[in-house]
């Protein structure tokens, strides 16, 4: 099988119904000597008439774009390299790195970071540079906007990864944007409905270039703001974690 089982997303697909397990507990992936599987690996490959080949080694490979998730609809079928997709394993999909090999995800808008080991093709829409399991998306903190901006960094058995702590630039502190409005008395409407939440240093920001008018709370500690995304979610909405710095 030379395409990834996240080609296209499925109907059904999406995060599980449930946890297994609390997901401090799963690793990262830890890179290792492995043989290239057979599968997975041909010179090159063609997927809705691009052709794509495949390089001969992950050495010093380092790339940035926007990372994508896929999760239930695919759990337990085949990877690319035979292997069963398991959505609470630390993996990933890539359209050209080695199966297997190990790289190192940051999340470039809240500094989160994982270690994948890639055993998958994909993703094939423009623009996504790796397709991450479910847990390894969660880690970062992408589930919820579906996709983020990424950089991807490959790994070599002794590498040792860039420490997990927030970038300078977002150190002083994170907003959580509760929604966007071209109009203000929009935003407005938005605003009052969270009279009856306990938050505070809740704004409305304009941003005069594009013209939206966004509502966020914040500064808020990374803490709080992954707090306050897990209540504003149980509401049904998608908020999105931003550095102080992007305003």
């Amino acid at each position: 099988m030379l395409v990834s089982c996240s080609t296209g997303r499925s109907p059904v697909d999406g995060p599980p119904e449930r946890l297994p397990v609390d997901i401090d507990q799963i690793p990262d992936a830890v890179p290792r000597h492995e043989p290239r599987t057979r599968a997975g690996n041909p010179k090159q490959y063609q997927v809705f008439g691009k052709t794509y080949h495949v390089l001969p080694s992950s050495s010093g490979y380092v790339e940035q774009g926007r990372a994508s998730w896929y999760g239930k609809g695919f759990h337990g079928k085949s990877t690319a390299n035979g292997e069963r997709y398991d959505m609470f394993k630390m993996t990933a999909a890539h359209k050209t790195l080695p199966i297997p090999s190990y790289v190192e995800v940051i999340n470039l808008e809240n500094g989160r970071r994982v270690v994948v080991r890639i055993n998958d093709r994909g993703p094939f829409h423009d623009g996504r540079v790796i397709d991450l399991s479910y847990v390894a998306a969660l880690k970062l903190g992408i589930t919820q906007a579906g996709t983020g901006r990424v950089r991807v960094r490959a790994l070599e058995p002794g590498d040792t990864p860039v420490q997990q702590k927030p970038e300078e630039h977002w150190a002083a502190g994170v907003y959580v944007q509760l929604g966007a409005f071209q109009q203000r008395a929009n935003a407005e409407r938005f605003l009052t409905r969270f009279n009856h939440l306990p938050l505070n240093k809740l704004r409305i920001n304009h941003e005069p270039d594009s013209g939206w008018h966004k509502v966020q709370a914040g500064p808020l500690s990374t803490h709080e703001a992954d707090a306050l995304v897990a209540r504003l979610s149980s509401y049904g909405l998608r908020p999105l974690i931003v550095p102080v710095n992007a305003y």
